[in-house]
């Protein structure tokens, strides 16, 4: 899970060292926009099969709380 989030950001924010991407980080605070944080989490999804609606990851606070919310919609 977290590497498919790894990868996804990456694909989105390349310029983003992967250092850099550690759970107790928002992706704003990567610099991703509204639309960069929707690219990221479609691309993620993509590769994992998950079909939730965008709406049920509007409220994640960090990239831990994404991955917890990645590994529930896979387990679904």
């Amino acid at each position: 899970m977290e590497q498919a989030l790894r990868e996804a950001i990456g694909v989105v924010l390349p310029t983003v060292r992967p250092g850099l991407v550690t759970g107790d980080k928002h992706l704003r605070d990567l610099g991703a926009d509204s639309v960069d944080r929707i690219e990221i989490i479609l691309e993620v999804t993509t590769r994992l099969g998950v079909r939730d609606p965008m709406s049920s990851f509007s409220d994640i606070p960090d990239i831990d709380a994404l991955v917890d919310r990645l590994s529930q919609a896979v387990r679904a």
